[in-house]
């Protein structure tokens, strides 16, 4: 059933978009004057594949987080208005996507000649097997429970409320994929820290 429309909520609406954007804007403008891009993204050959991983990384944490908030609330058999699910799930979906692209595209420098892979075989080979090559594999879980949930919030979103079955399925993978989600990210997290890209 579709909530009646007041008057003033698509301008309100946009007042939000419009002042959240001036403010990303203003954000991004004292940190492109007052930050050296050498000493804000690093020395590395590879600091802005490593700098769109980390941020696609971060907002798909909070996209992420917020989905696991969103399969709390089906759990809880709380009444939801499909269209605030669908724009969260589309969008954990998206920057998970762009998170695994920008890292594979990151995995090549680390599997190159004299990379970090190189660096972890000679001196720690376990960190490689584990950290590495695992985080990687179980990272990749992530997008298809993502997509599934999503496909199933778009397509059946009014039946959410009714069915519980749907909303357990879809809080099931909401929670899997944080699951995957956090494992990767704090390996990941962690191997940077011990010899960076």
């Amino acid at each position: 059933m579709e909530m009646p429309r007041r008057v003033g909520e698509t301008s309100s609406k946009k007042l939000i978009v419009g002042t959240l954007m001036g403010m990303a804007l203003i954000a991004f403008a004292f940190v492109a004057i007052s930050s050296p891009a050498s000493k804000l993204l690093g020395d590395s050959a590879y600091a802005i594949r490593s700098a769109l991983h980390g941020l696609a990384a971060g907002i798909f944490m909070v996209s992420i987080t917020i989905g696991l908030f969103q399969a709390f609330r089906l759990w809880m058999n709380v009444p939801i208005h499909p269209m605030e699910f669908e724009v969260g799930s589309i969008a954990a979906s998206v920057f998970c996507f762009l998170t695994i692209v920008s890292g594979n595209w990151l995995y090549i420098p680390y599997r190159a000649s004299g990379g970090a892979r190189s660096y972890f075989l000679d001196t720690m080979p376990e960190v490689h097997k584990i950290f590495f090559e695992f985080k990687e594999f179980l990272a990749l879980f992530t997008l298809p429970l993502l997509v599934a949930a999503c496909y199933i919030i778009c397509r059946y979103g009014e039946h959410l409320n009714r069915s519980r079955q749907l909303r357990e399925v879809v809080a099931l993978l909401l929670v899997l994929a944080f699951f995957y989600f956090a494992v990767a990210f704090g390996l990941g997290a962690a191997i940077t820290k011990l010899e960076p890209v």
